[in-house]
């Protein structure tokens, strides 16, 4: 009977490979993962619409054949429900951005949601934990009007540690909130912590998921706004998918300079 259980026990572990999409049964499949890691009985796993890290006994998980990432077209629209300038005699010169993301595959997604916009942005691939020692080379090289600091995090992991030491370098690089726009964090991370360490916007206030471009919604919306208004902050954050439970800030002006004549 032991072997029985233990041929059944392997059988199922076989099922699951790394770049399987799966969910969690425990979790009532609420989010799409995909496994990057298998240890035994354990996978661990990175969301794949959702900015969240998690691990899972792998007899929770069941496979998931494909996704449907249409959810992105929601972006799409908020963006381009802002970029309707008057063309006529004026000229427009968008806020450059620089994004530091610690997944690979979000930070692509970002980009081509910056290009989509004709916005310039300047993407780098790092992990959260050196975040911190690279990203002032990266403002000195850019000078960017906005940086975002973002990749995978929950309350287990706490990548907003590393998180928070990186957004302190770029306030100690430019203490001007206004200069340099910071925005920083992921899937329910401290968002107190991001905002006291210099942040203008963070996530997450109610320590919940937030969506892979959320935080590349906040940068190209503060790019296409004009640098000598405040942002109507309550409108600003209603573009991201949790609202002000995903992410919150502090009043900020635009970065977009305006021109005439064309």
């Amino acid at each position: 009977m032991f072997d029985f259980f233990l041929h059944i026990f392997n059988w199922v572990i076989k099922l699951f490979q790394v770049g399987n999409l799966v969910t969690r049964k425990s979790y009532k499949n609420d989010v799409v993962f995909k496994i990057y890691k298998i240890d035994g009985d354990i996978a661990y796993l990175k969301g794949i619409n959702v900015r969240l890290c998690a691990d899972s006994k792998i007899d929770d998980l069941v496979l998931v054949d494909n996704i449907d990432r249409d959810d992105d077209h929601f972006f799409y629209e908020k963006i381009r429900s802002i970029r309707n300038f008057e063309r006529s005699d004026y000229f427009y010169i968008p806020g450059k951005i620089l994004h530091v993301d610690g997944d690979k595959e979000y930070l692509n997604r970002c980009l081509a949601f910056y290009k989509d916009a004709n916005v310039l942005a300047y993407g780098v691939y790092s992990r959260e934990s050196e975040m911190s020692s690279n990203i002032e080379k990266y403002l000195k090289d850019i000078n960017p009007d906005i940086v975002v600091i973002t990749g995978h995090d929950s309350k287990i992991k706490e990548n907003s540690r590393y998180f928070c030491d990186a957004v302190k370098v770029c306030r100690k690089y430019q203490r001007d909130y206004d200069k340099l726009i910071i925005i920083a964090g992921a899937c329910q991370s401290d968002y107190e912590r991001l905002i006291k360490a210099g942040a203008n916007f963070a996530s997450s206030p109610k320590k919940v998921n937030i969506h892979a471009l959320d935080p590349a919604i906040i940068a190209l919306s503060l790019s296409l706004s004009d640098k000598n208004k405040n942002v109507d902050l309550l409108e600003l954050l209603e573009k991201t998918s949790n609202g002000k439970d995903g992410i919150g800030g502090v009043n900020t002006r635009g970065v977009m300079t305006t021109g005439y004549p064309r």
